[in-house]
């Protein structure tokens, strides 16, 4: 039997989002099939029992929080390598990319992409110095590296110099909550989001590459024709302080955009599923998780044309040049417009969706562990 640690600081009752969800749908599954071993789940906060997925968890909580790069340098490098000795890891597992530069154990890192070292300027100064500085260190001393799109492993190939077999790809998946809706109950969100007209909708943190505010710019251009009357829905938690950038709407669509914050994952399922288009063109992005929810849903897509986007929704999209506003603009028209466009970007998104699956990336992620596991107990 080996003992299994991995950083679970993002599973945070209530506030999964990009890292939280990841961790949370893989490490279920590695602990539920794999009950031959045991898991440390180290976390950095007192934990919700919703995440101990089984007897053979062993929840640890190491002080203190680390939600800062000087914390993240405590964290990591003194607090994490005594607490991997005390309890006899074997082999440590990090769904959040971060590891400890101060342990010889084997360390799995699953690096989602690299967005700061191209747009520094989008993080805090302290949170990019950190991140351009550890990761670098973080992708050499890995054992092995998963990301998410073939897009993110030739970036960190041609950033660090990693090899190429060192890095393995598997995609993300989506929640089985999302699937297509009946017409009532399409009905029924409308009216409680947008008085009941169909509506676009972004989901994701509102962090600056994820473009909010040329798509903002866009709707309020489609907006100005009377004859255009679907809103916005924008779902997602402020990061840093970007949330200062939305605070002053043009007034002209300040009762058609919709803000909701963060929502719970019953909730943003069926949001997803009674929305008219997805509309996600941020300039950077690891994987897009929104586009496969809406493929399941049998929601079209209106995606950006860069980084790994293409790659995740293929056929199931019309894409647009996220840093023309005419070009986002003209994709709201056209999916909102056209009947014929929209019901041909549903049935390719249903059929495309069937090539996202959790249990396919959980999977990928024990083969690497269970190499690391084979040199320690062959």
């Amino acid at each position: 039997m080996a003992r299994i640690g991995i950083n679970t600081r993002f599973l945070l009752k209530g506030k999964l989002e990009g890292f939280g969800w990841y961790t949370y749908e893989i490490t279920k599954r590695l602990v539920e099939n794999h009950p031959e071993h045991e898991f440390v789940f180290f976390f950095d906060r007192p934990f919700d029992k919703e995440f101990i997925f089984g007897p053979n968890v062993t929840p640890v909580v190491l002080h203190p929080p680390a939600r800062h790069p000087f914390l993240f340098i405590l964290w990591f490098e003194l607090v994490l390598p005594k607490a991997l000795k005390k309890h006899k890891i074997d082999v440590l597992f990090s769904p959040d990319g971060y590891l400890s530069l101060r342990t010889n154990l084997p360390q799995i890192a699953t690096i989602h992409d690299i967005n700061f070292e191209h747009f520094p300027k989008d993080l805090p100064r302290l949170a990019s110095w950190y991140l351009r500085r550890f990761f670098p260190k973080f992708a050499k001393k890995a054992a092995h590296i998963l990301t998410v799109s073939n897009y993110s492993k030739q970036d960190i190939i041609a950033s660090y110099g990693i090899e190429q077999n060192k890095i393995s790809v598997a995609w993300n998946g989506a929640s089985d909550l999302f699937e297509p809706m009946p017409n009532q109950e399409i009905e029924k969100l409308r009216s409680r989001y947008t008085n009941g007209k169909p509506y676009f909708l972004f989901v994701g943190s509102l962090h600056p590459r994820k473009n909010l505010h040329r798509l903002i710019e866009a709707f309020e251009i489609y907006a100005r024709d009377p004859l255009n009357e679907w809103e916005l829905v924008i779902v997602g938690a402020a990061m840093w302080k970007s949330n200062k950038t939305f605070q002053a709407l043009p007034d002209s669509i300040s009762k058609r955009v919709h803000f909701t914050g963060r929502l719970d994952a019953f909730e943003l399922a069926r949001v997803t599923g009674a929305a008219g288009c997805l509309a996600y063109v941020p300039y950077f992005e690891g994987f897009g998780i929104p586009l496969v929810e809406a493929m399941k849903s049998g929601v079209p897509i209106l995606s950006g044309d860069r980084t790994s986007l293409p790659e995740v929704a293929g056929n199931a999209a019309l894409y647009c040049d996220p840093y023309n506003v005419e070009s986002i603009y003209q994709g709201l028209k056209r999916l909102s417009g056209e009947e014929t466009l929209r019901k041909d970007l549903i049935e390719k998104g249903l059929q495309r969706s069937n090539e996202f699956s959790w249990d396919k990336t959980a999977e990928k992620v024990w083969q690497c562990l269970a190499l690391e596991l084979n040199k320690i107990y062959p």
